[in-house]
């Protein structure tokens, strides 16, 4: 038999959303007239905006034709698209960016699980706690995490920065040195956000010890409050510190689609063997070119469709919808004297589970005795234990209706 990569040996159980599907899907095998409502895995419901369909469908009939037909496009993206994300995404917010600075992928986990394999084997890597799983697992595969101890749900070369209720869930700087650390804002899973004055703590920290930011910003159209920054270049001195990560997935319901674009500017440097400087930037498109081979020109052609006038419209409204689903919760459950964080400037609702209860236990009884489905916090870190995660991304109506049930639920 071959050897395989040990490191994937030590992975503890399976990937977090695969047992939450395991554990429904055995519970509506038991249960098969049961009406399971999802406020857990956060996939969109609402389809496709008209504007992104009717691009696409163009684009489909340019692929039908031989004189219109495309076959391989650009390595790291369309013009059309890149020029529109410069424009809209950044420009717009008073950063500009190279074009060879922006890097279209088939979405931001793809890419923040993939980023890491530019990085060596012995660098320190932080992540907060709780923490969107991928960052962790990615790092496992690669060897950097160390060893993981089921006592306290750690890795032995992870530095955890707590995000906790009495800090409002915003992560310490680490306190040791680290190369690289992860951060995910609006937060996925508690919903939090980072004001600039708290950001800049972090791209200061960066700049002083020469590491880099893996910022992952995939929630960033749903920022309401203007304290808070929708991309860290915000921040001044994050172009020399910081590779952005962003995603059309929940911006404009392409789950199902798949595309997303990361940042990468040529100031972002790592370190090579004798010390000398190495653009990350020359390191993703050697990395791109080699093992992607892009998102299709149809696609493309739908995410593009998101910057017209019509397009910015439509995914409002969609944006809007799912954050009238996020306040309902946070006010039902609020009412139901259950403490609540996040729902205002992102799709999660982060909600501490009642004295007694462990996270788990709170899915099981939910399923069980509610038949609505959410996330364990546990399943995100320790500091997630204590806690459930619910999105914003059913139906209004279904979101009603899961909210009712809960507050009948015998307590």
């Amino acid at each position: 038999m071959i050897p395989v990569n040990n490191n994937y040996q030590k992975l503890p159980g399976s990937y977090l959303f695969a047992e939450v599907a395991r554990r429904v899907k055995a519970y509506k095998q038991q249960n098969p007239d049961a009406d399971v409502i999802s406020l857990g895995i956060g996939d969109v419901t609402r389809p496709l905006c008209l504007v992104i369909i009717e691009a696409m469908q163009s684009a489909v009939a340019e692929m039908g034709k031989s004189e219109t037909f495309r076959g391989y496009g650009p390595d790291f993206g369309y013009d059309f698209l890149v020029n529109a994300i410069r424009e809209n995404d950044y420009k717009a917010h008073g950063v500009e960016l190279e074009f060879d600075e922006v890097f279209i992928s088939d979405g931001a986990k793809s890419d923040t699980g993939n980023f890491q394999e530019l990085f060596g084997e012995e660098c320190r890597v932080a992540v907060p706690n709780p923490v969107y799983p991928v960052y962790v697992d990615t790092n496992a595969m690669a060897g950097r995490a160390g060893t993981y101890d089921e006592n306290s749900a750690s890795w032995s070369r992870l530095t955890y920065l707590p995000c906790l209720e009495e800090n409002g869930f915003v992560p310490e700087l680490p306190k040791e040195k680290v190369d690289v650390i992860y951060l995910c804002y609006p937060n996925n899973p508690t919903g939090t956000v980072l004001t600039r004055f708290q950001l800049k703590k972090f791209v200061d920290y960066a700049l002083e010890n020469e590491c880099v930011i893996l910022y992952d910003a995939a929630y960033r159209a749903f920022v309401n409050n203007p304290d808070v920054p929708v991309t860290i270049y915000e921040i001044e001195g994050a172009k020399k510190v910081a590779v952005e990560f962003n995603s059309y997935s929940k911006t404009a319901g392409f789950t199902g689609t798949r595309c997303g674009y990361c940042v990468v500017p040529h100031s972002v440097m790592g370190a090579g063997e004798d010390g000398t400087p190495v653009s990350l930037n020359a390191m993703w498109k050697r990395r791109q070119s080699t093992k992607f081979n892009g998102v299709n020109y149809v696609v493309q052609r739908g995410a593009a469709a998101v910057y017209s006038p019509e397009g910015k419209k439509q995914t409002q409204e969609a944006i809007d919808f799912y954050l009238k689903n996020a306040m309902y919760i946070r006010e039902s459950l609020k009412k139901l004297g259950l403490t609540v964080f996040g729902g205002t400037d992102a799709p999660y609702v982060w909600v501490k589970v009642p004295d007694g209860e462990n996270s788990w236990g709170f899915f099981d009884k939910l399923l069980n005795e509610c038949k609505v489905v959410c996330t364990p916090g546990s399943g995100f870190g320790s500091c997630g234990e204590g806690f459930i995660r619910l999105t914003a991304f059913n139906t209004y109506e279904k979101t009603v209706e899961a909210c009712r049930r809960i507050s009948e639920m015998p307590r």
